[in-house]
Protein backbone atom coordinates (compact mmCIF):
# COMPACT_ATOMS: atom_id res chain seq x y z
CA UNK A 1 0.00 0.00 0.00
CA UNK A 2 2.93 2.13 1.03
CA UNK A 3 4.77 1.55 -2.42
CA UNK A 4 0.92 2.51 -4.24
CA UNK A 5 1.20 5.55 -2.37
CA UNK A 6 4.66 6.73 -3.06
CA UNK A 7 3.28 6.84 -6.88
CA UNK A 8 0.03 8.63 -6.77
CA UNK A 9 1.24 11.09 -8.42
CA UNK A 10 2.54 10.14 -11.50
CA UNK A 11 -1.00 7.25 -11.44
CA UNK A 12 -2.56 11.56 -11.40
CA UNK A 13 -0.59 12.31 -14.34
CA UNK A 14 -1.17 9.06 -16.31
CA UNK A 15 -5.46 9.35 -15.81
CA UNK A 16 -5.25 13.28 -16.75
CA UNK A 17 -3.01 12.52 -19.93
CA UNK A 18 -5.62 9.37 -21.04
CA UNK A 19 -8.27 11.56 -20.67
CA UNK A 20 -6.94 14.11 -23.48
CA UNK A 21 -8.53 13.95 -26.85
CA UNK A 22 -9.06 16.37 -29.69
CA UNK A 23 -8.02 20.33 -29.29
CA UNK A 24 -9.60 20.84 -26.09
CA UNK A 25 -10.93 19.34 -23.15
CA UNK A 26 -13.58 20.41 -20.81
CA UNK A 27 -12.72 20.67 -17.05
CA UNK A 28 -16.07 18.21 -16.65
CA UNK A 29 -14.22 15.32 -18.38
CA UNK A 30 -11.18 16.02 -15.95
CA UNK A 31 -13.46 15.52 -13.11
CA UNK A 32 -15.19 12.47 -14.50
CA UNK A 33 -11.93 10.92 -15.41
CA UNK A 34 -10.34 11.53 -11.43
CA UNK A 35 -13.38 11.13 -9.73
CA UNK A 36 -15.94 12.53 -8.07
CA UNK A 37 -14.47 11.83 -5.18
CA UNK A 38 -10.68 12.62 -5.59
CA UNK A 39 -10.44 15.98 -3.88
CA UNK A 40 -6.94 15.73 -3.42
CA UNK A 41 -5.92 14.27 -7.17
CA UNK A 42 -8.14 17.12 -8.41
CA UNK A 43 -6.35 20.05 -6.21
CA UNK A 44 -3.07 18.24 -7.44
CA UNK A 45 -3.97 18.50 -11.10
CA UNK A 46 -5.33 21.90 -11.39
CA UNK A 47 -2.43 23.06 -9.33
CA UNK A 48 -0.15 21.87 -11.28
CA UNK A 49 -1.63 22.68 -14.68
CA UNK A 50 -0.86 26.31 -13.34
CA UNK A 51 2.47 25.58 -12.49
CA UNK A 52 3.47 24.07 -15.56
CA UNK A 53 3.77 25.73 -18.79
CA UNK A 54 0.03 25.35 -19.61
CA UNK A 55 0.18 28.21 -16.93
CA UNK A 56 0.35 30.72 -20.54
CA UNK A 57 -3.05 30.07 -20.33
CA UNK A 58 -4.87 33.16 -20.30
CA UNK A 59 -6.71 33.84 -16.68
CA UNK A 60 -5.65 30.16 -15.88
CA UNK A 61 -4.27 31.09 -12.82
CA UNK A 62 -7.87 32.70 -11.57
CA UNK A 63 -9.38 30.02 -12.73
CA UNK A 64 -7.06 27.40 -11.09
CA UNK A 65 -7.58 29.47 -7.61
CA UNK A 66 -11.48 29.69 -7.90
CA UNK A 67 -11.08 25.68 -8.40
CA UNK A 68 -8.99 25.21 -5.61
CA UNK A 69 -11.28 27.45 -3.54
CA UNK A 70 -14.21 25.80 -4.12
CA UNK A 71 -12.54 22.06 -3.32
CA UNK A 72 -11.05 23.56 -0.23
CA UNK A 73 -14.46 24.78 1.40
CA UNK A 74 -16.12 21.86 0.59
CA UNK A 75 -13.00 19.36 2.22
CA UNK A 76 -13.54 21.59 5.07
CA UNK A 77 -17.49 21.45 5.72
CA UNK A 78 -16.61 17.09 4.48
CA UNK A 79 -18.77 16.90 1.52
CA UNK A 80 -18.04 13.62 -0.13
CA UNK A 81 -18.44 14.52 -3.65
CA UNK A 82 -16.85 17.06 -5.67
CA UNK A 83 -19.02 19.94 -7.03
CA UNK A 84 -17.93 22.91 -9.65
CA UNK A 85 -20.40 25.41 -10.80
CA UNK A 86 -21.53 25.02 -14.76
CA UNK A 87 -19.05 28.20 -15.40
CA UNK A 88 -15.61 26.46 -14.40
CA UNK A 89 -16.64 22.84 -15.73
CA UNK A 90 -17.81 24.15 -19.04
CA UNK A 91 -14.11 25.70 -19.90
CA UNK A 92 -12.60 24.31 -22.11
CA UNK A 93 -8.36 23.92 -21.97
CA UNK A 94 -5.95 23.99 -24.86
CA UNK A 95 -4.82 19.65 -25.25
CA UNK A 96 -1.72 20.70 -26.76
CA UNK A 97 -0.64 22.98 -24.37
CA UNK A 98 -1.97 20.74 -21.21
CA UNK A 99 0.27 17.35 -22.80
CA UNK A 100 3.01 20.21 -22.91
CA UNK A 101 2.38 20.94 -19.65
CA UNK A 102 2.02 17.17 -18.32
CA UNK A 103 5.34 15.94 -20.06
CA UNK A 104 7.04 19.19 -18.26
CA UNK A 105 6.00 17.85 -15.02
CA UNK A 106 6.95 13.88 -15.49
CA UNK A 107 10.53 14.59 -14.23
CA UNK A 108 10.32 16.62 -11.15
CA UNK A 109 7.37 14.32 -10.01
CA UNK A 110 9.53 11.15 -10.48
CA UNK A 111 12.19 13.14 -8.41
CA UNK A 112 9.46 14.09 -5.35
CA UNK A 113 7.60 10.88 -5.58
CA UNK A 114 11.46 9.05 -4.00
CA UNK A 115 11.16 10.87 -1.00
CA UNK A 116 7.80 10.68 -0.31
CA UNK A 117 6.04 7.83 2.08
CA UNK A 118 3.34 7.32 4.78
CA UNK A 119 3.83 8.73 7.94
CA UNK A 120 2.95 11.33 10.07
CA UNK A 121 -1.03 10.53 9.47
CA UNK A 122 -2.68 12.03 12.48
CA UNK A 123 -2.20 15.22 10.37
CA UNK A 124 -4.82 13.85 8.18
CA UNK A 125 -7.28 14.32 10.76
CA UNK A 126 -9.67 17.21 11.55
CA UNK A 127 -8.90 19.49 13.51
CA UNK A 128 -5.13 19.38 12.13
CA UNK A 129 -6.36 18.79 8.50
CA UNK A 130 -7.69 22.33 8.69
CA UNK A 131 -4.71 24.26 9.41
CA UNK A 132 -3.52 23.80 5.82
CA UNK A 133 -6.85 24.03 4.02
CA UNK A 134 -7.60 26.84 5.83
CA UNK A 135 -4.16 28.79 4.84
CA UNK A 136 -4.86 27.85 1.18
CA UNK A 137 -8.11 29.27 1.23
CA UNK A 138 -6.39 32.59 1.90
CA UNK A 139 -4.21 31.61 -0.68
CA UNK A 140 -6.71 31.25 -3.67
CA UNK A 141 -8.43 34.60 -2.65
CA UNK A 142 -5.22 37.00 -3.79
CA UNK A 143 -4.20 34.77 -6.66
CA UNK A 144 -5.64 36.06 -8.78
CA UNK A 145 -3.88 39.45 -7.87
CA UNK A 146 -0.32 37.58 -8.20
CA UNK A 147 -1.20 37.61 -11.85
CA UNK A 148 0.01 41.05 -12.58
CA UNK A 149 3.68 39.59 -11.04
CA UNK A 150 5.94 37.15 -13.18
CA UNK A 151 6.02 33.75 -11.95
CA UNK A 152 4.40 34.64 -8.06
CA UNK A 153 0.89 32.58 -9.00
CA UNK A 154 2.89 29.79 -10.53
CA UNK A 155 4.78 29.68 -7.06
CA UNK A 156 1.77 29.64 -5.50
CA UNK A 157 0.50 26.97 -7.18
CA UNK A 158 3.43 24.73 -6.76
CA UNK A 159 2.71 25.14 -3.14
CA UNK A 160 -0.66 24.12 -3.15
CA UNK A 161 0.55 21.44 -5.25
CA UNK A 162 2.61 20.71 -2.62
CA UNK A 163 -0.09 19.98 0.08
CA UNK A 164 -2.09 18.06 -2.66
CA UNK A 165 0.83 15.88 -2.86
CA UNK A 166 1.46 15.32 0.90
CA UNK A 167 -2.47 14.40 0.99
CA UNK A 168 -2.48 12.25 -1.78
CA UNK A 169 0.45 9.91 -0.51
CA UNK A 170 -0.49 10.34 3.50
CA UNK A 171 2.85 12.00 4.09
CA UNK A 172 2.41 14.37 6.74
CA UNK A 173 6.17 15.82 6.73
CA UNK A 174 5.14 17.00 3.27
CA UNK A 175 1.91 18.63 4.84
CA UNK A 176 3.88 20.35 7.22
CA UNK A 177 6.31 21.82 4.96
CA UNK A 178 3.60 23.31 2.68
CA UNK A 179 1.64 24.62 5.78
CA UNK A 180 5.46 27.06 6.16
CA UNK A 181 5.73 27.80 1.97
CA UNK A 182 1.52 28.80 2.19
CA UNK A 183 2.37 31.11 5.52
CA UNK A 184 5.54 32.01 3.50
CA UNK A 185 4.52 32.82 0.23
CA UNK A 186 2.50 35.71 0.62
CA UNK A 187 4.64 37.54 2.50
CA UNK A 188 7.07 37.51 0.34
CA UNK A 189 4.92 38.19 -2.72
CA UNK A 190 4.04 41.25 -0.97
CA UNK A 191 7.61 42.22 -0.07
CA UNK A 192 9.59 41.51 -3.45
CA UNK A 193 6.14 42.36 -5.44
CA UNK A 194 4.33 45.07 -4.67
CA UNK A 195 7.02 46.51 -1.95
CA UNK A 196 9.96 46.28 -4.47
Amino acid sequence: MAKQRTHALSDVLDQLESATHGDSIRVQEVIEKLGHRSFASLMLVFSLISTSPASAIPGITSIVAAIVFILVVQMIIGRDCVWLPAFITRRRMSTAKLCKGIGWLRKPVHFVERFLKVRMTFLFHRPWLWLPLIAILGLTIFMPLMEIIPTSGSIASAVIALFAAGLLTRDGRVVVLSLILLLAVPISVWYFGFRG
